[in-house]
């Protein structure tokens, strides 16, 4: 198609979305002008044959350019092209792809869908230009917040997707912090996204480790959170030999004191400790939830999303109870909280998942007033984009239908 003839991309949209209530199954029964008028390429088929195929493989080729992570795979999910999903109804297939950014099906329907398949039209716009279909560089939620785009004023760039185009220049450093408006109970404020390992985080009075429901820490040469922080909690000599396992031993000393002996605490649980040799960077308390429920006979674990809801929330009741005995002996309050994705590691969760029981009682919490400096940590680029997009999504930054 010459450039003079390319497509509008509202009537590309509409026919997209079209394409979304009927499903894949129904091409045959559908009036798609534009769609069929892109797919059909020189020599391909002869007058009169059924153009429904090339209209697939147009839609396949468009959503397998949108270039990986949640994006794509929504979109695969909303137009019954994701494997097993061909026939399934358009109820489900939008309840599956709601799943995948962990919000509500209404909420879904009324924002992560229209951006979806506005991205899948774009891709169907470029591809009929001739020009190479290209993934969107920011992720979705680039104009809702500071992820994605470089500031105007030269600073470092902030975060971008892995698919972005190869530039001829080294790419400068993503910076590890970023601060994203987020809105709850209709009031706005700013959390903070931290994208590094979990031991170099500063200046964060407390941080919740992740658990299994026996408080057993992994051993500290692992990669996991709780790993980590017992590892940097850990008091050494100056050539690197243990002395203290503080936060091991703190923690031992929490479960022989309530939990019952060789017995699992309840999902849920949250049991405090100190930081060790991490109160030197600023870490006071290291609050483990314990969400993890040993499957018997294996290596793995099961996470049910509520019992992480039930964590978090316990988290902010067990911070109220520590800042009261903290102004009853004198010591400043504990002010702010840094949260990673509970469960989606070998729980078993994904990070929207992971990221929607945590949220869920974040956003109850803020509702009822909590004046909370909040920070979420993530240490894979990919999962930051996610998290960014999640968090645009509470309403700091709504989104719009995208237009002609």
């Amino acid at each position: 198609m010459s450039p003079t003839q390319l497509p509008d991309h509202g009537a590309v949209l509409a026919e997209v979305r079209e394409v979304r209530r009927a499903g894949i199954v129904r091409l045959r029964e559908l009036r798609l002008p534009v769609l069929t008028g892109m797919s059909a390429g020189p020599g391909e088929g002869s007058p009169g044959e059924p153009r429904f195929p090339a209209v697939e493989r147009l839609l396949r080729t468009a959503v397998a350019a949108i270039g990986g992570g949640t994006l794509q795979e929504a979109a695969e999910f909303s137009l019954g092209l994701a494997r097993g999903t061909r026939d399934w109804p358009p109820a489900d297939r939008r309840r599956r792809a709601a799943q995948v950014y962990g919000v509500s099906v209404e909420r879904f329907r009324k924002n992560q869908e229209l951006m979806v398949l506005g991205q899948v039209a774009e891709q169907l716009v470029r591809l009929a230009s001739g020009a190479p279909a290209q993934p969107p560089a920011t992720g979705a939620a680039a104009p809702a917040s500071d992820v994605g785009t470089a500031p105007a004023d030269g600073s470092a760039p902030a975060l971008t997707s892995a698919t972005s185009e190869p530039s001829a220049r080294p790419r400068p450093l993503a910076p590890s912090h970023h601060r994203i408006p987020v809105r709850a109970d209709g009031h706005g404020r700013h959390v903070t996204l931290h994208v590094n390992a979990v031991d170099l985080l500063r200046d964060i009075d407390v941080v919740v480790s992740p658990s299994n429901t026996h408080l057993a820490l992994p051993e500290p040469y692992k990669s996991s959170v709780a790993a980590s922080l017992r590892r940097a909690g850990a008091v050494r000599d100056p050539a690197g030999r243990l002395v203290e396992d503080s936060v091991r031993d703190e923690l031992r000393a929490w479960s022989d004191r309530f939990a019952a002996p060789g017995l699992s605490v309840a999902p849920g649980t949250v049991a405090p400790t100190g930081a060790g040799a991490l109160a030197w960077q600023g870490i006071r308390r290291i609050f483990h939830a314990a969400v993890a429920v040993p499957r018997p006979g294996t290596n793995d674990y099961d996470v049910q999303p509520a019992d992480v809801t039930r964590a978090v929330t316990r988290v902010f009741a067990l911070l109220a109870e520590e800042n009261g005995r903290s102004a009853d002996a004198g010591l400043p309050p504990l002010r702010s909280l840094c949260l990673p994705l509970l469960g989606a590691g070998r729980g078993g969760l994904t990070p929207a998942v992971s990221f929607a029981a945590v949220w869920a009682a974040v956003e109850a919490e803020l509702a009822r007033g909590g004046d909370w400096d909040l920070h979420f940590l993530v240490r894979r680029p990919e999962r930051a984009l996610l998290v960014a997009e999640l968090l645009a999504y509470t309403g700091g930054a709504p989104t719009e239908e995208p237009g002609p």
